[in-house]
């Protein structure tokens, strides 16, 4: 994927080029300076996604993929988590099983 990724952003790289030279020569001549100032613009735009397509996303936005990252740690925290002032049936019986005595007492609660 990256190798394609890299090939892409290359070929992005060289039509930006291309656009900024004919967006000078456009330029030049001041009838078609209308013309040139946004073929340079364009050129621009192009110059910055071919950069966009190189890298990866982690990279470019790391703060927002950090957020997305939290949010999903945090909800898989909240479903793993357990009840505390009550205890589930499954833990009461293996405590069962374990300590006889005790385990009455918490039932009783």
């Amino acid at each position: 994927m990256w190798l394609l990724r890299g090939l892409a952003a290359s070929v992005l790289w060289l039509v930006a080029g291309l656009l900024g030279l004919v967006g000078i020569l456009l330029s030049a001549t001041l009838i078609l300076l209308p013309v040139g100032i946004p073929v340079l613009m364009l050129a621009k735009k192009v110059f910055s996604y071919s950069m966009v397509v190189l890298v990866p996303g982690k990279v470019r936005h790391p703060v927002h993929h950090a957020e997305k990252s939290a949010k999903g740690r945090l909800k898989d925290a909240g479903k793993k988590s357990t009840s505390i002032t009550k205890p589930k049936k499954k833990t009461v019986k293996k405590t069962m099983k374990k300590q006889r005595g005790k385990a009455r007492r918490l039932l009783a609660r």
